[in-house]
């Protein structure tokens, strides 16, 4: 492999790497917000905004944020959906490497 593309690769994955770090901190904070205004009875996110992050990414955020604050743990979507997200995302990404 050329000098050219190991740089433009390293760049790539330099992105993806920074875009997941930023996602699943963003989905951690959400659960986080999400269970304090639980607690004091306030206006809540919507459980469609926190399957969006998870599915653009930000699944392993959403699944330790449930977990570190005992958030959602109970509900079924996010007790089969949440992994069931990260099962897929998981197969995708596998499938794309073993095929390029």
């Amino acid at each position: 492999m050329s000098l050219k593309k190991e740089a433009i690769l390293l760049t790539f994955y330099s992105f993806i790497l920074s875009y997941l770090l930023c996602i699943n901190s963003l989905a951690v904070f959400l659960m986080y917000r999400d269970k304090a205004k639980a607690i004091k009875g306030a206006w809540r996110i919507q459980e469609r905004t926190l399957f969006i992050v998870a599915l653009c990414g930000g699944v392993i955020g959403i699944f330790i944020g449930s977990q570190l604050f005992r958030h959602k743990t109970q509900k079924k979507r996010f007790k089969y959906g949440i992994p069931l997200i990260l099962l897929l995302q998981l197969i995708i990404v596998s499938a794309m490497f073993f095929y390029s």
